[in-house]
């Protein structure tokens, strides 16, 4: 069963200052309620209470904290994945949840059918996990392609 869920709850009214806390949450989650309320001339109170109402709708889902896989010594690597001829992404996405390694999870229009993004600890941990991707007996075919270097227009805004 996948994730998508067409019957989800319409998106939530956002106005500018709930906009703008976003922004300075996706530069660091970690950011003080007063900080944040000084930043939208607020009181901390009142910034609380937003937040809380963005989490409670899910406009706000988690706060985290991001790693430089590459400077870890992780490496980040694509799968790309064929599906059987009668495998729904669906049932890959099931079957692949309890990998760890998998960080995101794409459905895909054209060839291929599905892309995951891993990160792994070296290539030998590489081919052991899309190892275990085929033998789930639901891809046809893989290709894997190992990330270099990377950059992020999101992370590059906020330098």
């Amino acid at each position: 069963m996948s994730t998508y869920d067409s019957t989800a709850s319409p998106r939530a009214v956002l106005d500018d200052v709930d906009r703008r806390l976003l922004d300075l949450l996706r530069d660091s989650a970690r950011t003080p309620a007063s900080e944040l309320a000084r930043a939208v001339n607020l009181s901390p109170a009142s910034v609380s209470r937003r937040l809380e109402r963005l989490e409670r709708h899910g406009v706000i889902q988690r706060y985290v904290t991001v790693i430089d896989d590459r400077a870890a010594g992780d490496l980040t690597a694509f799968v790309e994945i064929r599906l059987t001829g009668d495998t729904e992404t669906g049932v890959l996405e099931t079957a692949l949840r309890d990998m760890d390694e998998i960080q995101d999870f794409f459905t895909l229009a054209g060839d291929p059918d599905v892309l995951v993004r891993l990160r792994v600890r070296d290539v030998d941990h590489l081919q052991r996990v899309v190892n275990r991707i085929r033998r789930t007996g639901k891809a046809s075919g893989t290709k894997t392609l190992i990330v270099m270097y990377a950059w992020s227009r999101s992370e590059a805004a906020r330098n």
